[in-house]
């Protein structure tokens, strides 16, 4: 069905599908559950996506919630940055920060995203810095710039690292699209689901690495969960 599909329609539906697969592969490497990626476009290139992923988790300690509060921050990141990656065969897939920065703010969508990494590190900051002087707001903008970009470069690391595997379930989300019937009027829609189920099949998705983030201090490193 995609064969069919207008060049300019696949090639938006393929930097969605991208976007929804950069958070589902981060979500999964760094331990959440997740469920099912979906994606609807039209022909006039307007667009919805989606990937289920579980924030439930236990948390037993500060540290704990450091660590996920840091981790949320990577899957939102994830997205923008996965959807700047070349769909086409490269020899070293590259996250282009400046338009994944364009993309967060709301120049190309995922305003929401922003929004929530916003509030997030505002938490992550007041857990990490709690001695700071609420009313010191040039050390507060120099500790969120701090943690923002510590978590920016670690993400951006991780989906260059696993950009592979992003662009193949990319691929295979927009290959899966079919042309919605409407009543009364012309089919204008392609969309796809692909369920948890399904996505647990795949090879490239069993293989993603489980990885953690460890905030001990302000320079770790993500490492293998054992």
């Amino acid at each position: 069905m995609t064969k069919k599909m207008p060049p300019v329609v696949r090639d938006h539906a393929l930097q969605i599908a991208h976007h929804e697969m950069g958070h589902y592969v981060m979500a999964r490497a760094l331990g959440f559950a997740t469920g099912g990626v979906t994606l609807t476009v039209t022909m006039d290139l307007r667009h919805h996506g989606g990937a289920s992923i579980t924030l439930a988790r236990s948390i037993s300690s500060i540290g704990a919630m450091k660590e996920h509060l840091e981790e949320r921050m990577m899957v939102l990141f994830a997205g923008a940055m996965a959807q700047t990656l070349p769909s086409k065969h490269s020899s070293r897939k590259r996250v282009d920060k400046s338009k994944a920065a364009a993309i967060l703010k709301g120049e190309l969508g995922s305003e929401q995203d922003y929004a929530k990494i916003r509030e997030i590190r505002h938490l992550l900051r007041n857990l990490a810095y709690p001695d700071t002087d609420p009313a010191s707001s040039e050390r507060i903008a120099a500790e969120l710039k701090e943690i923002t970009d510590r978590v920016w470069l670690r993400t951006q690391t991780i989906v260059e690292a696993l950009a592979d595997t992003i662009t193949e379930l990319a691929g295979a989300l927009v290959d899966g699209m079919v042309i919605v019937e409407q009543w009364g009027r012309a089919a204008d829609t392609y969309e796809v689901v692909l369920t948890g189920e399904m996505l647990e099949q795949l090879r490239s998705v069993q293989a993603i690495p489980a990885l953690s983030v460890r905030t001990d201090n302000c320079s770790d490193t993500g490492q293998h969960r054992k």
